[in-house]
């Protein structure tokens, strides 16, 4: 056993096992090797809109009922095309903001903070229903082929798909892509092959089908009107919603695609938008050729048309078994998009101090690891609150993603709009986002209203809830920056001296190690401190510092060395106002995603080469402790301590009073 695995224990080598090695952060091909080409972002990131047409299209199919007959081409042709419409909207969203983000950054950038955490809000109840429902369709797919006396064991397979899909993405994202890629493939395979042997079986009856949509077109406008026909229509195009969710899902996920990143993201898009639109639009067509019921107790459309397509064929029933599998795996790898983009979502609100910061961090695998155990507990308990149920859930789901849709385009709509009329392709942009905006926002309206009183109002509740929070914890974090910018404000007025004026360090004499974040108010606070309480104690004094790569920083290939770069700049001003100030000045640094853990290894390396050191830090405290202050601010100070003392040496946590 090494004294790696000594000193973790049984838990850390289990969890070595499961998630895998740390990454190395000096390695500068490290991003490339962890990011997505096309291909695997297409699998990793569009598998969620793929999944959708296992119930978006029949959704629709079954709202327009004996009218199916001439509407279903209809609604082929709109689905494909509002496919189209939507990617391609997000392709330019991909353009103007390639550091990710999704509808979240986009709303705070072109309609102010306070619509992004809306946004941000949406997006984060949707991609935990996305895991949801994913996870409940597939299992209820998945039991449709057992005995009725395994039915319940249905919830416990679910929570274990979860559980499953938890530990593949705490080990990275590729790894979890890559683990996944095959049931795509088998997928998009068989769903190819339905298709277009299913259209090219009908062709024969093509000149019938067509006299048949006519003579229901006419029967259906002398019934209904046509102000009832088109209701009728939008009520079905607006209930098949579910087939176009996930389709942001790459703009969601752009800082983990390869360089070039923009054309990586709109290839990535291009992908999704003709797999999806040619699979809903083809399956909506297939329900029409094949004289599919719109609704069937027991069964879903699909399965009856794959029953009805096969019926005679030698192996089909196998290839029907063959795909109806694969479709429920597949809503396992939709499930997927949940852990991806949710995450990052969570980790850029917390990098804008909406939610905790601690979300926003990386784990040794440099993946959002608190996000990702969030999002895990999170669907695991709507699952179990709605028991499975795919029914129940699919209610819940159906509103935050058009409102996060509905909030982009009217973004990218408004910008448009100011653009100067000389602009190249203001135009283009106008009508895209405008007619997008239109058929987000009245797929968000109708959902709305139909499905209110189904559950549509706890979604509602629940955003809303989030957004209350997220201005709390916002409001919490603006005060104490504020109280502590007032508290040290002349303190960060000091003159900044040359280095070097103090003479060189002496490692027999006393010395005080600082940890120091950035340079501010609270660092130059311990300095001056420590003046205060042990005068003349001290010969010498090195700063020490951990630059972080969180999300907000492993943006790129160049962005642990830029890190790097203004972690060095923050110490060289600490070890000139030491020098200014008379003292003996160093300074030493790392970089990694745990702090605690870097800095642990920094005080050892100096307690070897000084002897005599005593190590200091900072500590925000508060006037009155609350329980929720410990899951806000980090404990850093605190757990160095223990370690430190643990280890035979003296730190002192110096306070930095917050009333």
């Amino acid at each position: 056993m090494s004294e790696a695995d000594e000193k973790t224990g049984l838990f850390g080598r289990l969890r070595r096992v499961l998630v895998g090695p740390p990454r190395d952060l000096r390695d500068r091909s490290l991003f490339h090797r962890i990011s997505l080409v096309p291909l695997l972002a297409w699998i990793g990131l569009g598998a969620d809109g793929l999944s959708s047409s296992a119930y978006g299209p029949e959704e629709a199919f079954r709202m327009v009922g004996e009218h199916h007959a001439y509407l279903a081409v209809g609604l082929a042709v709109m689905t494909a095309t509002t496919v189209f419409i939507i990617a391609a909207a997000y392709s330019h969203i991909i353009e103007h903001f390639p550091q990710g983000g999704g509808g979240y950054v986009v709303a705070t950038a072109l309609l102010g903070p306070r619509v992004g955490v809306l946004s941000g809000c949406a997006l984060l109840v949707d991609y935990v229903l996305t895991i949801a429902v994913s996870i409940a369709s597939a299992g209820a797919a998945l039991f449709s082929f057992v005995d009725p006396g395994w039915h319940g064991m249905k919830v416990p397979v679910d929570v274990a798909m979860i559980v499953t899909l938890v530990v593949l993405n705490l080990r990275g994202v590729r790894e979890s892509v890559l683990a996944l890629a095959p049931i795509f493939i088998v997928f998009a395979v068989t769903h190819f092959i339905t298709i277009v042997g299913g259209v090219a079986a009908k062709l024969p009856e093509l000149g019938t089908t067509v006299q048949n949509v006519s003579s229901g077109f006419h029967g259906g406008l002398s019934t209904l009107g046509l102000g009832g026909m088109i209701l009728l229509f939008l009520h079905a195009y607006s209930m098949g919603g579910g087939t176009y969710t996930g389709i942001e899902a790459t703009s969601n996920g752009m800082p983990i695609l390869r360089e070039p990143r923009v054309q990586t993201g709109k290839r990535t898009m291009l992908y999704m938008a003709i797999s999806l639109a040619f699979t809903a639009g083809g399956l909506l067509v297939l329900y029409l050729l094949w004289h599919v019921p719109p609704y069937t107790e027991g069964k879903t459309t699909n399965a009856v048309l794959l029953q009805r397509m096969t019926a005679g064929i030698p192996g089909g029933q196998a290839f029907t078994l063959l795909t109806m599998l694969a479709a429920g795996a597949l809503l396992i790898v939709g499930a997927q998009a949940g852990f991806v983009d949710g995450p990052r979502v969570l980790a850029n609100m917390a990098v804008d101090s909406w939610m905790p910061h601690r979300f926003s961090q990386l784990s040794e695998r440099l993946t959002t690891q608190n996000g990702i155990l969030m999002m895990g507990v999170a669907s695991l308990a709507v699952l179990l609150y709605a028991h499975g149920n795919v029914h129940q859930l699919v209610v819940l789901y159906s509103i935050n993603v058009f409102m996060t849709f509905s909030l982009s385009m009217f973004g990218m709509l408004r910008r448009a709009v100011q653009l100067p009329r000389a602009a190249k392709g203001r135009v283009g942009h106008l009508l895209l986002f405008a007619v997008g905006f239109a058929l987000c926002a009245t797929i968000l309206v109708i959902t709305t209203v139909e499905k209110f009183h189904e559950g549509g109002w706890l979604t509602l509740v629940i955003t809303g809830g989030l957004v209350m929070f997220c201005f709390w914890i916002r409001s919490h974090y603006q005060t104490v920056v504020a109280k502590l910018r007032e508290l040290y404000a002349q303190l960060e007025k000091l003159p900044e001296y040359a280095k070097g004026t103090a003479g060189a360090l002496d490692p027999k004499q006393a010395t005080a190690a600082i940890l120091v974040g950035g340079y501010g108010g609270l660092g130059i606070h311990t300095l001056m401190n420590i003046f205060r309480a042990f005068p003349g104690h001290f010969k010498n004094v090195i700063f020490l510092s951990v630059g972080v790569v969180d999300s907000g920083e492993f943006k790129g290939e160049q962005s642990v060395e830029l890190l790097r770069a203004r972690t060095e700049e923050t110490l060289q001003k600490y070890a000139a106002l030491a020098n200014g100030l008379g003292m003996p000045a160093a300074w030493r640094y790392a970089v990694g995603t745990d702090v605690v853990e870097e800095a642990e290894k920094l005080c050892l390396g100096i307690a070897h080469d000084f002897p005599r050191v005593t190590f200091f830090a900072g500590k925000v405290i508060f006037q009155r402790e609350s329980w929720y202050q410990p899951l806000l601010h980090n404990e850093t100070g605190l757990a160095l301590q223990k370690r430190l003392h643990w280890a035979g040496h003296v730190m002192v946590v110096l306070p930095a009073r917050v009333r």
